[in-house]
């Protein structure tokens, strides 16, 4: 039998090993759908909704041109990305106060099996992207009875 020296503290260094840890994780520093990454800078917020035939995925993303935005489908994961630039401004007299969020912004979402990554169309306009996402046919749900 081998002996093992005693070591009080031993469990209270695992747990704050386990803590540190989970605190440096990605479900704990973004979303738990890994949608935020550490090189967004800000984050739009975003609505997703289904709309009968279709998803709709509507994100606020003021100042940014639509041709500054990237929407691309792979693997069942729909990205938004792009970037808003920062003005240059001119220093007057008195304060200055900037609390416009400004950079690169990256959201990722995990979407249903019946959307269809062939029939997706993204439309920007006054400062709103609306991504509508179609299902597949013949993919539609059904309620099933539950008998007695």
């Amino acid at each position: 039998m081998e002996l093992k020296p005693y070591r009080p503290m031993s469990g209270l260094l695992d747990l704050h090993r386990d803590l540190n840890r989970f605190f440096e994780s990605p479900w704990f520093t973004g979303t738990p759908d890994g949608s935020t990454v550490e090189t967004s800078q800000w984050v739009p917020a975003v609505d997703i909704r289904e709309a009968g035939d279709h998803y709709v995925v509507e994100a606020d993303i003021p100042g940014v041109k639509p041709e500054d935005i990237e929407v691309t489908m792979e693997h069942g994961m729909l990205s938004i990305q792009g970037e808003r630039r920062h003005e240059a401004q001119t220093e007057g007299h008195g304060a200055r106060r900037i609390e416009r969020s400004h950079g690169v912004f990256y959201r990722r979402f995990s979407l249903p099996d019946d959307a269809d990554p062939e029939h997706i169309e993204a439309k920007g306009s006054d400062g709103v992207l609306k991504i509508s996402i179609a299902k597949r046919k013949g993919a539609q749900s059904r309620r099933i009875p539950v008998k007695h």
